[in-house]
């Protein structure tokens, strides 16, 4: 291929995964879903070009086909460019409050975990004390 016409590939970078709280058409909700994924599991990018709501939405599927969610809007247009003009292979990274994070890399290049900072963990709730005076 000309080294003009190659298509300029990004580095690994994370993504945003949103709309967890929307359910499947089928199996398992989106959310039990995402319970059940582990750092590092593979996941599937898949372009849905006939979407009504958005032509360029890109559906982010489980290692075990279970959709979990979507890459958010603002990245999505490139998201899909992307894996119509490369291989794009991505992983789980971590959960979070609207969905997850995915680790996502191009041209055949591995995504990884490695060098990442841990994703900061909720301060726990306070623990309850009933009060004797007021028993449930």
């Amino acid at each position: 291929m000309d080294e003009a016409l190659k298509v300029t590939l990004p580095p690994p970078f994370s993504l945003a995964v949103v709309g967890a709280d929307h359910p499947n058409k089928r199996g398992p909700g989106r959310r039990f879903e995402l319970k059940m994924c582990e750092p590092g599991e593979p996941v599937e990018l898949r372009a849905e070009p006939n979407n009504p709501a958005d032509e360029h939405a890109v559906a982010v599927y489980s290692c075990r086909g279970i959709q979990i969610g979507y890459v958010t809007t603002q990245r999505a247009p490139r998201i899909a460019k992307l894996l119509r003009e490369t291989e794009v292979t991505a992983i789980f990274q971590h959960h979070a409050a609207y969905g997850a994070v995915i680790r996502a890399a191009f041209g055949g290049e591995q995504p990884s975990l490695a060098g990442l900072p841990s994703p900061v963990e909720p301060e726990p709730e306070p623990e309850f004390w009933p009060d004797p005076d007021w028993p449930d």
